[in-house]
C-alpha cells in the first residue's frame, strides 16, 4: 500500500470519525431529554446524567392534567394544520401563475412576496399587534393563523415557482388537447407532480408554525387558546423550575415533529434539491 494511498485512508477514518461525533453530539441532547423525562426529581437532582433507576410516567401524567399540556397541544396541532394547508394551496396557485405566465406587474409583485423573506419577523411583532387590537382580532381561534400563512408564503412561494418552472409544457399541452381545463390541469396533472416540492413545504411551514413562540406570547392571552412553546413557561416560577415535568412537557411537544420528519426527510431533500435554482 503506497503513502499516499494510507494518507487517504486516515484522512477519511478521521471525517467519518468527526461526522459520527457531530451526529452523537446532536442526538445525544434529545436521547438524554427523554430519558430524564422518566425520573423523579429528587433522583434528576442526585444526577443529571445517570439513567433512571426506575422509570415512571408520572411526569407525563402531571404535565397533561395539572399543566393543561393537552389543550396546548390541540390548540398548537389546530394552528399547525390549518396554516399549513393554507400555505400550500396558496403558495401552489400562486407559484403556478409566477411560472407560467407573464402579466403587467408580475415582477413587482414576485419581488414583493420575497422581499417577505428578507424581513425579519420579530419586526413586525408591535406593528401587527397594534393593527390586531385595532382590528379586534387578538385572543381568537385564528388570531395565529393569519401571521403563520403570511410569514411562511414567501419562501414557499419561491420552491414552488421554481419546481413548476421546470415542468415541462407539452404535459400541459397534451391535456389541453385532450379537453382538460385549466382547474383540471393544474390540481390532476401539476399536482401530483408537485408531491417532492410540496412535502418540504409542509415540513417547513410544520416546523415554522409548531415552534412559533413570539406571536403566540403576545398575540394570545387567554389560557385556552395557547400553544405548546408559550405552555411550556408554566413549568417555571421566580425561585424554581420543575425539570423533569419541563422535560417531559417538552418530549411530548417535540415527538410529533421527529416523527413527521423521519417519515417525510427523503421528500424534503428530494424537494430542496428540484426547487433549487439552476444555473
Amino acid at each position: 500500500m503506497t503513502l499516499k494511498r494510507i494518507l487517504s485512508r486516515i484522512g477519511s477514518l478521521i471525517i467519518n470519525a468527526f461526522v459520527m461525533l457531530l451526529s452523537l453530539s446532536c442526538i445525544f441532547p434529545i436521547v438524554w431529554l427523554i430519558y430524564s423525562s422518566l425520573k423523579t426529581e429528587k433522583e434528576f437532582a442526585l444526577n443529571i446524567a445517570a439513567l433512571p433507576a426506575y422509570p415512571t410516567f408520572e411526569n407525563y401524567m402531571n404535565a397533561i392534567k395539572t399543566a393543561k399540556m393537552h389543550i396546548y397541544f390541540f390548540n398548537s396541532l389546530f394552528t399547525t394544520v390549518v396554516s399549513v394547508i393554507l400555505i400550500v394551496l396558496f403558495s401552489f396557485v400562486v407559484g403556478y401563475f409566477f411560472a407560467r405566465y407573464r402579466f403587467t406587474g408580475r415582477n413587482l409583485l414576485y419581488t414583493m412576496f420575497l422581499a417577505g423573506m428578507l424581513i425579519p419577523i420579530h419586526a413586525l411583532l408591535v406593528p401587527m399587534f397594534v393593527e390586531f387590537k385595532v382590528l379586534g382580532l387578538l385572543d381568537k381561534r385564528i388570531t395565529l393563523i393569519l401571521p403563520y400563512v403570511g410569514l411562511g408564503l414567501p419562501m414557499a412561494i419561491f420552491l414552488m415557482e421554481n419546481f413548476i418552472k421546470d415542468i415541462p409544457h407539452e404535459i400541459e399541452e397534451a391535456a389541453y388537447i385532450d379537453g382538460a381545463t385549466l382547474t383540471t390541469t393544474v390540481f390532476r396533472i401539476i399536482l401530483p407532480i408537485c408531491k417532492p416540492i410540496i412535502s418540504t413545504v409542509v415540513i417547513l411551514s410544520s416546523l415554522s408554525s409548531w415552534n412559533e413562540f413570539s406571536f403566540a406570547l403576545v398575540l394570545i392571552k387567554s389560557d385556552a387558546l395557547k400553544t405548546l412553546p408559550v405552555g411550556l413557561t408554566n413549568f417555571t416560577s421566580q425561585y424554581t423550575v420543575k425539570y423533569t415535568q419541563l422535560m417531559a412537557a417538552i418530549t411530548i411537544a417535540i415527538l410529533p415533529v421527529i416523527v413527521v420528519y423521519l417519515i417525510f426527510n427523503k421528500k424534503v431533500i428530494q424537494g430542496l434539491v428540484a426547487g433549487a435554482v439552476k444555473g
